[in-house]
C-alpha cells in the first residue's frame, strides 16, 4: 500500500523522480508501466498499470449507458496516458496534466493506498488549510467503521 507524503521535484522535461519510499514498493509488487490521469486537471493520479486494469475490469461490467461511467472515462481518457518508468526511476507526467495542474518544480507525491497523487506542493498545502477535517468527517468515518 502506498502511504505518506514524499515531496520531490519534477524536472524541466516534466519527469517525476519517484520517491524511494514508493519506488521500493513498485519494484517489489509492480512492473514499470503506469497509467497517469486526472479527474479534475488539478491533481495527477499515478496508477501502477495493474491497479488501473482492476478499475477498468470493474467499469467494463457496467452498462455503457451509465452516465457516471461515461463521465469518469471521459475525464480519465482525456488526461490519461500509459507511461513507462525509465531506468532512473522517473515517470514522464503527460503534458496535458502537467500544464493543467501546474506540476513543476517541488511537488507532493502522496500515497493513496493503490495509487499515487502528484500535485503542486503549494496547491496541496493550500487545499489542506482550506478544507479542515471536521466533526462530520469523523462521523462519516465512524459510520464506515474506521
Amino acid at each position: 500500500m502506498f502511504r505518506g507524503n514524499h515531496p520531490t521535484r519534477v524536472d524541466e522535461k516534466g519527469r517525476l523522480k519517484v520517491p524511494s519510499e514508493f519506488k521500493r514498493l513498485i519494484d517489489e509488487k509492480y512492473g514499470t508501466q503506469f497509467y497517469i490521469t486526472s479527474l479534475d486537471g488539478k491533481v495527477a493520479q499515478v496508477y501502477p498499470f495493474e491497479e488501473w486494469q482492476r478499475i477498468e475490469e470493474k467499469l467494463s461490467r457496467l452498462s455503457n449507458f451509465n452516465p457516471t461511467k461515461k463521465k469518469f472515462l471521459n475525464r480519465t481518457n482525456y488526461y490519461g496516458q500509459v507511461v513507462e518508468m525509465d531506468g532512473q526511476g522517473r515517470l514522464l507526467i503527460p503534458a496535458l496534466v502537467r500544464d493543467s495542474a501546474e506540476i513543476k518544480g517541488e511537488v507532493a507525491v502522496v500515497g493513496n493506498l493503490t495509487y499515487l497523487e502528484v500535485q503542486s506542493i503549494e496547491r496541496y498545502r493550500k487545499n489542506i488549510e482550506e478544507n479542515p477535517f471536521t466533526a462530520d468527517d469523523e462521523k462519516t468515518l465512524d459510520e464506515l467503521g474506521i
